[in-house]
C-alpha cells in the first residue's frame, strides 16, 4: 500500500473497514489496522509524525496499555484509513477527544501523535475477549480496551479479562468452573441503580466495597474456615496455583472475590445495615462496637462466611470500620462540615487496594531485601518516584542553604537558622511519607514498609492516616 507512506498526500481511505470496539484504546485500533493489511506495525506508525517514544516497562517490553494521542489531521488519517467516520470513533475511543497541546494543530500540519499510558488517560485497561474478537472479524487478534473492574467477564465465553498494564501475564482466566463471579457481574447493574438512588457515585461504592474485600484478601490467609477462596483460586489458575501460589494469588485476587465485592457492595447500601451499624454503636449512648455485634454477623452472613463476622470487627483503622464510623457519625450529627470526614464513601489512599500490577512488581525478579534502593525502585509507580525525589531535592537545596555564610546579630541568625531547619525538617518527614504511602499502595506489605521506617506497623499506620486527614 503505496499510500501509506509518510511523504504521500493525501492519504487515501482504507481498503478494509475496520471498526473499533466499544472502549478500545486508539493504539489498540491501529495494531489491528496494521494486521489488517498486512504490516507491521511500526510501518504503519510511520504515517504518523511521533513526538515521544512508545512507553515500556521497566524491564524493557512494550507495554500493552500504551495510548496514542492525535492532532486533527492524526485523526482524519485514522478514520481514513479504517474506512470509519470520526463521529463513530469519538465514541467508540475513550482517548479520541483528549489533546496534547504540543502537536502541531494548525489547518495544514501533517498528522502526528504522541504516546501515553493509558490507565492515567482515561481510566483502567484491559484485554479483550480474543474469541470474541474472533467472532466479530474472524482473526483471534489482541484487543486492549478501558474496562472498570465490574465489567471484567467476557459471559460468553466464561473468561475473566486482566489488567493490561502489568509485564507477562496471561491476558485472561478461565471461569467455567466458578459460574458465580459471571452472576456477581450480573448484580452489578443493581446495585449502581441503588448507588444512584443513595444519591451517591456507582464507582465510589465498588471502590470501597473492593478496598474492604481486598483487605480480607489478604488477612485470609490465616483464617482457618475459608475454604471458598482457596478453590475458587485453584480453579481461575488452571486448577491447581501449584508451587505459584504466590503470584497466581496477586493474578487471581480480583477475579476471585469479585463475588464478596458484589455482595458487600449491595450490604453497604441497605439501609438496614446502617441501622444496624448505628444501634451496635449505643445509638444515643455511645459505646465501642462489639465483635460479636449484629452488623458485623449479618455482613458475615451476606458473603456467606456465618464465622467472618468477629473477625472483620477486630480489623480497626480499616476501610470497613471507616464506613461505620462516618455513618455513626451522620446519625448523632457530628459529622461537621462537608467533608470526608462524614462521607462514607470516600476512600483513603492507604486504604486503597493495591493494583496487580504494583503487587507483581514487588514480586518481581528484580526484588531485594526490606529497605533496598531496588525494592522501592520495583514497587514505586515512575509517577510516584518522580514527586518523591522533587520532595527529597528540596530538602536537599534548603540543607544546603544553611552551610552558607550567615551574617547579622547572633539572635537573627539563629532564628534564620531554625527556620530553616524547620522547614527542611517538614520537607524531608512529607518525603518519607510520600515514600512509605506510595509503597503501600503499590502492594508492599505493611511490616515491611514499617521496618524500613523504623517504628511498629501500629504506629506508622496511624501516622499516615493522621497525615491524610491533614491533607484531606
Amino acid at each position: 500500500m503505496a499510500g501509506l507512506r509518510p511523504d504521500s498526500a493525501p492519504h487515501p481511505a482504507g481498503i478494509f473497514r475496520t471498526a473499533p470496539f466499544p472502549g478500545e484504546t486508539a493504539s489498540s485500533l491501529l495494531s489491528r489496522l496494521a494486521h489488517r493489511y498486512g504490516l507491521e506495525e511500526k510501518a504503519l506508525r510511520s504515517c504518523w509524525q511521533w513526538r515521544n517514544s512508545p512507553p515500556r516497562h521497566e524491564h524493557g517490553g512494550a507495554r500493552a496499555d500504551a495510548e496514542m494521542l492525535l492532532n486533527a489531521a492524526g485523526r482524519r488519517l485514522l478514520s481514513q484509513l479504517c474506512g470509519v467516520e470520526q463521529d463513530v470513533l469519538a465514541r467508540a475511543l475513550p482517548a479520541w477527544g483528549h489533546q496534547d497541546a504540543k502537536l502541531p494543530d494548525a489547518p495544514d500540519a501533517a498528522p502526528a501523535a504522541a504516546w501515553r499510558i493509558g490507565g492515567a488517560l482515561a481510566g483502567p485497561v484491559a484485554f479483550g475477549c480474543r474469541l470474541c474478537t474472533a467472532r466479530r472479524t474472524g482473526t483471534a487478534v489482541r484487543v486492549v480496551r478501558y474496562a472498570p473492574r465490574w465489567q471484567r467477564v467476557c459471559a460468553r465465553h466464561q473468561r475473566w479479562l486482566l489488567d493490561a498494564d502489568t509485564d507477562q501475564v496471561p491476558e485472561h482466566l478461565d471461569l467455567r468452573g466458578v459460574p458465580e463471579v459471571a452472576a456477581a457481574q450480573r448484580r452489578w447493574a443493581g446495585v449502581a441503580r441503588w448507588a444512584v438512588r443513595a444519591g451517591t457515585e456507582p464507582e465510589r461504592v465498588f471502590a470501597l466495597a473492593h478496598a474492604v474485600v481486598a483487605r480480607w484478601w489478604e488477612q485470609a490467609l490465616n483464617w482457618e474456615g475459608e475454604t471458598i477462596w482457596p478453590r475458587r483460586l485453584h480453579q481461575v489458575a488452571g486448577g491447581n496455583a501449584g508451587t505459584d501460589l504466590e503470584r497466581w494469588r496477586i493474578v487471581g485476587r480480583d477475579a476471585a472475590i469479585f463475588p464478596e465485592v458484589m455482595a458487600v457492595a449491595d450490604a453497604l447500601l441497605d439501609p438496614a445495615m446502617a441501622e444496624l451499624a448505628w444501634r451496635d454503636s449505643g445509638a444515643g449512648r455511645p459505646r465501642p462496637l462489639s465483635p460479636d455485634g449484629a452488623f458485623f454477623r449479618r455482613l458475615g452472613e451476606r458473603v456467606d462466611r456465618d464465622w467472618l463476622g468477629p473477625l472483620a470487627a477486630t480489623d480497626h483503622g480499616g476501610p470497613l470500620t471507616s464506613w461505620m464510623g462516618s455513618v455513626i457519625r451522620i446519625r448523632r450529627g457530628a459529622g461537621g462540615p462537608p467533608g470526608y470526614d462524614n462521607d462514607p464513601w470516600w476512600l483513603r489512599k492507604e486504604h486503597q487496594s493495591a493494583t496487580m500490577a504494583g503487587q507483581l512488581r514487588v514480586l518481581g525478579k528484580e526484588k531485594k531485601a526490606p529497605g533496598s534502593g531496588r525494592m522501592w525502585r520495583a514497587a514505586v509507580p515512575a509517577e510516584q518516584r518522580t514527586l518523591i525525589t522533587r520532595a527529597i531535592e528540596s530538602a536537599e537545596e534548603q540543607l544546603l542553604q544553611l552551610r552558607g555564610v550567615q551574617t547579622g546579630p547572633t539572635a537573627d541568625v539563629a532564628q534564620q537558622l531554625l527556620r530553616n531547619l524547620r522547614h527542611s525538617a517538614a520537607l524531608i518527614d512529607n518525603a518519607w511519607k510520600r515514600t512509605a504511602l506510595a509503597a503501600l499502595n503499590a502492594g508492599m506489605p505493611l511490616d515491611e514498609v514499617a521496618q524500613w521506617a523504623g517504628m511498629s506497623a501500629d504506629a506508622l499506620m496511624n501516622l499516615l492516616t493522621a497525615s491524610q486527614e491533614d491533607s484531606g
